[in-house]
């Protein structure tokens, strides 16, 4: 049971997300002071995200080095940050229980259904997780296998359309600034 609701949650989880968004955009109370302080939070989520996929070799290679070295879902954790951050700009207590929940409910399946994949696919994954934490990141990197020594791909990044976090973040804070603007 708790498998196939895994599988639902990786399928629902990007179509959801637009009507989060649709959602927030409704209910956010937004300053331009909550617009700044959200900077520091979103835009390193962001930058995780734009950096992790530049590693990521989908089914191929288990990605190990660079923001996986620190942690086992840095393009999840990247997430979070970015709707937090969305969250503390929207000054509603409402939107950030809402995210809260919808990250309990929705990511971690999702990471529970994705890491049984990779332990099925790649047998050093057993030994990675051991080492690698699940989503709050370790200090220091976590010690490379022999051999390992992957570095950021743009061509992945490109391949991954990571660009469209970027995109996205920035219509969201040009909605959130038109709503100030224009409803005084």
């Amino acid at each position: 049971m708790a498998g196939d609701w895994g599988r639902i949650a990786r399928r629902i989880r990007v179509p959801m997300g637009f009507v989060v968004a649709a959602l927030f955009l409704w209910l956010a109370r937004p300053t331009w002071l909550s617009l700044t302080w959200s900077l520091w939070v979103v835009v390193p989520g962001v930058w995780l995200r734009g950096y992790a996929s530049g590693y990521v070799k989908k089914n191929a290679e288990l990605a190990v080095s660079g923001p996986y070295a620190y942690t086992r879902n840095p393009l999840y954790l990247g997430s979070m940050l970015i709707a937090f951050g969305f969250a503390g700009a929207s000054r509603s207590v409402w939107i950030f229980l809402a995210l809260a929940i919808l990250f309990a409910v929705i990511y971690a399946p999702t990471i529970r259904s994705e890491e049984e994949f990779l332990s099925s696919h790649f047998p050093e994954f057993r030994e990675y997780a051991r080492r690698v934490p699940r989503l709050l990141p370790r200090v220091t990197p976590g010690p490379a296998p022999s051999g390992e020594s992957g570095r950021f791909s743009r061509d992945l990044y490109l391949q991954h359309r990571e660009y469209n976090a970027l995109l996205g973040t920035v219509a969201i804070y040009a909605a959130l600034a038109f709503r100030i603007y224009f409803h005084r």
